[in-house]
């Protein structure tokens, strides 16, 4: 079933919407790593604050003023953190221009995938956020389009509902700096929990990955989609501050097994490859791709396993 295409004046609005607003985002700086550091350590310190404060049981010489103050500061330091981001998020989006979902709503499902960041980001593994938050700003927009996809073919007042519920999480996200249960939800939409569990899973029902999603329907949705072997946000600490033993370390494989891994970690030039990509390079299958990186991965644990080194976290 076709699309319809949207007007050309939405389409040139839109367009100036986005420019006003990354505009706007580029007044805020950008962060070194020292910093991301010291936001992320705020934020964890707020957290812990906002927990003693919920259960009542502030430390001895701590008084609930202090406690109040840096939860405070958390909350700050992780707007800080997340509005520094947001240009991250628009050069993302713009890679699935050819979705039919205005370029506004790309970028607010990709915000809500660098909420998700930003909260679940871990300073110790010592890898830069933006690989990190590279991978969820994906999967949220990827998974919004994949949604799309799948409530155009409902009724007219089934899609009407269900975008209203999506609407309705961002901005509950937003507001607890997390995501709402069924009941907030319900809550917000003025319906029963059973009608938002029914509308929830008639946007997560199947879809196939060759289900057309541009205006001119040449444009699949396994085009747009996030590769589903992309590395996760656990496997990506390759690439960060332990890159000088990683990189010792992989040049003791074969050149191929070599070659597969600085590839997909991106560990040359900080794009991580998908396995089609590194596939078509090397004139293999993509299953072959993904058995040879899994032996070079195990390669790499026996390495570090047998060397006095200080251990390499590796993806599983």
């Amino acid at each position: 079933m076709a699309q319809t295409a949207r007007p050309r004046s939405e389409a040139a609005a839109d367009r100036d919407l986005v420019g006003t607003y990354l505009h706007e985002i580029s007044q805020t700086p950008l962060l070194d790593a020292e910093k991301e550091v010291d936001l992320a350590k705020a934020i964890e310190a707020g957290l812990y604050a906002e927990h003693l404060l919920a259960t009542g049981t502030p430390p001895k010489g701590v008084s609930e003023f202090e406690l109040h103050s840096v939860a405070k500061a958390g909350r700050r330091a992780k707007e800080t953190f997340i509005v520094a981001n947001l240009r991250l998020v628009v050069s993302i989006a713009r890679r699935y221009s050819r979705s039919s979902m205005p370029m506004l709503d790309l970028i607010q499902e990709g915000n809500a995938g660098l909420v998700r960041a930003v909260e679940k980001f871990d300073y110790r593994k010592g890898f830069k956020f933006s690989t990190y938050a590279t991978w969820w700003v994906r999967q949220a927009i990827s998974r919004a389009i994949a949604q799309q996809a799948r409530v155009v073919r409902l009724p007219v007042h089934l899609v009407e509902e269900i975008n209203r519920l999506r609407s309705i999480r961002r901005e509950l996200l937003r507001e607890l700096g997390r995501d709402p249960d069924d009941t907030e939800v319900a809550d917000a939409l003025g319906v029963e929990v059973a009608r938002v569990i029914e509308l929830t899973n008639y946007s997560r029902e199947h879809i196939s990955l060759d289900t057309p999603v541009g205006e001119d329907e040449e444009t699949s949705l396994v085009d747009l989609v996030a590769d589903i072997d992309e590395p996760s946000p656990e496997d990506l600490v390759v690439a960060g501050a332990e890159r000088a033993q990683l990189e010792t370390l992989v040049t003791r494989l074969g050149d191929r097994s070599e070659r597969i891994l600085r590839e997909r970690y991106g560990l040359d030039d900080g794009r991580q490859r998908s396995l089609t990509e590194i596939a078509g390079e090397l004139g293999i299958s993509r299953e072959r791709v993904r058995q040879l990186e899994s032996a070079a991965l195990t390669q790499l644990r026996t390495m570090v396993r047998d060397s006095h080194e200080p251990r390499v976290a590796l993806a599983a």
